[in-house]
Order: C-alpha cells, then sequence, then structure tokens
C-alpha cells in the first residue's frame, strides 16, 4: 500500500549517538539539551531569532493563541485540517470562516475586513501546502486593526519568500514536526517570533506558567518537546536537503506529466518550495473519485486533503470557492523513499481514468 506520505528514519547508528547521550544525562525533558540544541541549529538553518520546540503543531496552535489574542472570535481559513479550528476551540476562542481564493486556496485578505468587529482577537491563516498567504494585505489588516496574525505555517519548512523563512511573519508563526511532515521529530512543532519578550512569554506558558522565580503565572499548560524527540530531529537534521532535492525530483515528474490536464495553485511570487505536497485540481467531483477508485486497485492511495471544509463540519454557511475546491482536490504520494516508476505509474493510471 503506497499511502501519501512515509516517514523518513535517519541513520540507526546517527540516532543512536543521540539516544546515548540521553542515557547519558539522564534528562528526559523540561527544556533538556537535545531539545536546546535542535532550537539553536533550526534558528540557524531557518534564520529565525526565535524557535520555541513543543509537542506537537496543535500544542503551537494553542500556545500561540493563548499568547496574542484575547478573548473572543479568530477568523480563519475553512481549507485546512481540523487542528487549526480545535486550537481556537479549544483555547475558548471562537472561529469564524471566511472564502480562500481560488486560484492560491489561501484565505482572502480582500474578504477579511467585513468580519472584523469589536469581538474578532485574531487572525488564523494557514499557508495552504506551502504556499505564503498575501503577507503584505495581512500585516496592513493587523496594522490598521489592531489584531495579531498567527500563522498555520504547518506545511511550511524550508520555505522563503521576501528573502526570509516565511516563519518570520506575522505575530507568531507556528509549524508542525509531525512525523508525516518534511521534516519530522516523530510528534512535535514549532513556534517562531522576532519578538524576545513573546518568546519569553510563550517559554513559560509551555511549562505550566512557570516564572523564573518558580512562581506561577497563567496560563499555561505542558506542551514541551522532550529529548527523545528532540533526538530524532537532530538525526534528521543533516539530511534536510538530500530530502528536498528528492521530493523535488518526485515533484517535477508528476508536474510534468500532468501539467496539461489538470489545473494547480498558484504559487505566490519570489517563494521557494519545499514540494511536500503535489495537489490536482480535478475537474470535477465525480473525475476525482474515479481516480481515487483506479489508484486504489493498483493500491496507490490519494488523499482528499483538505476535505470536507471545516465551515461543513460546523455547519456553516457554504463559502463558495473552498466548498468547490475541497470537492475536487486530492493530494498524491510524495515522499523522499518513493520510486520514481510509482510516480510513473499513478500518473499512467490517471491520464487514461481522464481520457482526454
Amino acid at each position: 500500500m503506497i499511502n501519501v506520505h512515509k516517514p523518513i528514519l535517519p541513520d540507526r547508528a546517527i540516532l543512536d549517538q543521540y539516544i546515548d547521550r540521553i542515557y547519558d544525562s539522564n534528562w528526559l525533558t523540561n527544556n533538556g539539551p537535545l531539545v536546546q540544541e535542535l532550537e539553536q541549529k533550526l534558528s540557524a538553518f531557518l534564520g529565525c531569532k526565535n524557535v520555541i520546540l513543543v509537542s506537537s503543531g496543535t500544542s503551537a496552535l494553542e500556545v500561540a493563541i493563548q499568547a496574542v489574542a484575547k478573548e473572543g472570535e479568530i477568523i480563519t481559513s475553512p481549507f485546512s485540517f481540523a487542528a487549526t479550528s480545535q486550537a481556537i476551540e479549544f483555547t475558548g476562542r471562537k472561529p469564524v470562516f471566511s472564502d480562500i481564493c481560488r486560484k492560491t486556496f489561501n484565505l482572502d485578505p480582500q474578504l477579511i475586513e467585513q468580519k472584523i468587529n469589536e469581538n474578532t482577537a485574531a487572525i488564523l491563516p494557514v499557508h495552504v501546502y506551502g504556499n505564503p498567504c498575501d503577507l503584505n494585505k495581512f500585516a496592513d489588516l493587523s496594522e490598521l486593526f489592531n489584531i495579531p496574525i498567527i500563522y498555520d505555517a504547518a506545511h511550511c519548512f524550508g520555505i522563503k519568500t521576501q528573502n526570509q523563512s516565511v516563519f518570520n511573519f506575522g505575530s507568531i508563526s507556528v509549524t508542525s514536526l509531525h512525523a508525516t511532515k518534511l521534516f519530522h521529530t516523530i510528534e512535535g512543532g514549532a513556534l517562531f517570533t522576532n519578538d524576545d519578550e513573546l518568546a519569553s512569554k510563550i517559554r513559560k506558558i509551555i511549562n505550566f506558567g512557570i516564572q523564573s522565580n518558580g512562581t506561577i503565572k497563567g496560563p499555561g499548560t505542558n506542551a514541551k518537546m522532550n529529548e527523545f524527540e528532540a533526538a530524532m530531529g537532530l538525526a534528521l537534521f543533516p539530511k534536510i536537503n538530500e530530502i528536498i532535492n528528492l521530493r523535488r525530483t518526485l515533484w517535477q515528474a508528476y508536474y510534468d506529466r500532468l501539467k496539461s490536464f489538470f489545473d494547480f495553485q498558484e504559487w505566490s511570487p519570489n517563494t521557494t518550495q519545499n514540494f511536500s505536497y503535489f495537489p490536482i485540481l480535478c475537474q470535477t467531483e465525480k473525475e476525482l473519485l474515479n481516480i481515487i477508485s483506479a489508484l486504489e486497485k493498483e493500491s496507490i492511495v490519494p488523499r482528499r486533503y483538505f476535505y470536507p471544509t471545516l465551515n461543513t463540519i460546523y455547519n456553516k454557511p457554504a463559502l463558495e470557492h473552498s466548498d468547490d475546491i475541497s470537492r475536487r482536490i486530492m493530494c498524491l504520494p510524495i515522499f523522499p523513499t518513493l520510486d520514481l516508476k510509482v510516480v510513473i505509474k499513478a500518473t499512467d493510471i490517471i491520464l487514461k481514468t481522464i481520457n482526454r
């Protein structure tokens, strides 16, 4: 069975060296030396001032909301994984869904202003499939209405825009380091901010709100990354560029064979890619279902990513572009160890199925 993602594992000997350090130190969690080392390496590699590692991408979202958003409503995208809206609800805020741009698949900033009111606590755009939102327009909205921007950048590891990491934008950006991601720590996530004071606040929140003098000042939670997860990240760290290059080869093979038959996401200008996903937009939902059926007969399993839209899950009114795209889009398998022959086989099946 060939799924959309397959976790990559590091060289066992390299991983064992980090595991040995854990056994030698007997330091398993609570901002251990491996977590600190990985934060420093990621900061240098990505070009981000403050990198704060946590237990998951979802906890990163929850902590970000607690750190910068007042009580109230958070405007977000309906075209995202459930964790985006769940984090809003879990922290006691209310998700308000706004439609996406039909070309970029990202939250359309031109539709946001009419949804902003005195209860708006934040805007939480999603960089869908790693494609950065309109950063300048969201920055303008943030300044105009004095509300924070929290970017869900779960798909964005290694992506640069405007000659810097996409993680450097917004009040806070968060990412996922889950096993299915380009770079992972088994489970895990990270928060990024250029604000040192905010970074200090976040570090207290992820550790029960404990202050430097040992007193507790909420809100707080336990969102710390442990040393074994950091060990996985450190062991994989030297392979990051290799992983991206392998994905690039597969992505390009898909694109070269399918570009004349499908519509694709419009990518943000002056932005790199990390090739984490290969989404194709079918002409109709029927066509999509036919392709999925044909691929699954050959044990190739694409994913309807994201379907259904979050507004429908919450029984909210339909949103034209997100609902339409959600019904017609799927992601094809792409991971570093995928055989190029599978890409050729999958595209042959797709082209035979659509018959155009």
